[in-house]
């Protein structure tokens, strides 16, 4: 790092208030150039900005070019993206960490074109952090690198790589996404990929077919948010699986599989339903009858009358909304 007094602008530029920060920027002592960044920040000027990218740059305290990180991400300027992706390769692990915190605060989709220079950095860290940031600016640019680094050997890589192609909604993305969902060795990840396929829009094949397998994943947590997917995407092959899945080992498996019942619509899912309001755990008795209601059976009029007298007040509240909507199907 150079000395914390090299400057990379012109001081006359300056406004006279942000001059006047200046020897205090310069001094011996890091904790007083550190407020001193603070406090120039606090002036909101634009024009006040170029002492804190140079400290950023060039400051030989890492908790001082830290905090500089930190107080650049209330502004989008390409100058200053620039510098905080620079930032990203600091020797320091916490400056790189502030400057990738500003960077995933970024909302001007402008900023993607700066993003997208440094998104094919060999450094895993900087990849991701890039990935990050480009995430929810939908950056239609960004599709090309993303789809890339699924491919990645690094795992926090592959993950953020996902993000970008779930809020892209690509149908390009749907088939590697979908083999990633049931192949990729994390089971983050594929609960991650498992997501984006619900966002995505399209009706590949693949899809219902990857989300079908990942409901059968060791891992709850996957098949978890398999049932969420299925239900989200109504696909109506999945209903035996999704009944089936009401007896996993794991309540919360249990549930989303209900709610996706629900949303499916098929009443050939209304006995293991009603079945479900008798369970044990009440937030299980509630979806049950939730998802009743929106198969909208008279058959399961008086099992839904039986649940409103239920001990959990939700799961009374939840049968009472289920009765009204059969209201209209039931004599």
């Amino acid at each position: 790092m150079s000395a914390p007094n090299l400057l990379t602008y012109d001081p006359e530029t300056l406004a006279p208030e942000a001059v006047a920060f200046l020897p205090r920027l310069s001094d011996a002592d890091a904790a007083v150039r550190r407020i001193a960044l603070i406090e120039l920040a606090d002036l909101e000027d634009p024009d006040a900005l170029q002492p804190i990218v140079a400290a950023l740059i060039h400051d030989d305290s890492a908790t001082v070019r830290s905090e500089a990180a930190r107080v650049l991400g209330a502004w989008e300027d390409p100058q200053i993206v620039e510098a905080l992706c620079h930032a990203l390769i600091d020797v320091d692990g916490q400056v790189r960490e502030a400057a990738a915190t500003s960077l995933s605060e970024l909302k001007d989709p402008s900023s993607g074109a700066v993003l997208c220079a440094w998104v094919d950095r060999p450094e895993p860290f900087v990849k991701a952090a890039v990935l990050r940031a480009l995430r929810e600016l939908r950056v239609a640019n960004a599709f090309a690198p993303a789809l890339q680094a699924l491919a990645d050997d690094d795992p926090s890589v592959r993950i953020e790589a996902v993000g970008v192609l779930g809020w892209l909604k690509d149908a390009r993305a749907l088939a590697p996404l979908a083999d990633l969902a049931t192949s990729d060795s994390s089971a983050e990840i594929r609960r991650a990929a498992i997501g984006a396929l619900g966002y995505a829009q399209g009706d590949d094949r693949a899809i219902p077919l990857a989300l079908l397998q990942a409901l059968r994943d060791p891992v709850w947590q996957v098949r978890e948010e398999a049932a969420t997917t299925l239900g989200k995407l109504r696909v109506a092959s999945a209903r035996d699986a999704l009944i089936a899945a009401l007896d996993d080992d794991y309540w919360q498996v249990r549930l989303r599989a209900a709610r996706a019942l629900g949303q499916l619509g098929d009443r050939a899912a209304a006995p293991p339903l009603v079945a479900l309001l008798a369970h044990a755990i009440s937030n299980l008795r509630k979806e049950a009858a939730l998802a009743l209601g929106e198969l909208r059976d008279p058959s399961t009029a008086a099992a839904l009358r039986e649940a409103s007298g239920d001990s959990d007040p939700e799961v009374r509240k939840a049968a009472r909304i289920a009765l009204q909507q059969l209201e209209p199907v039931t004599p």
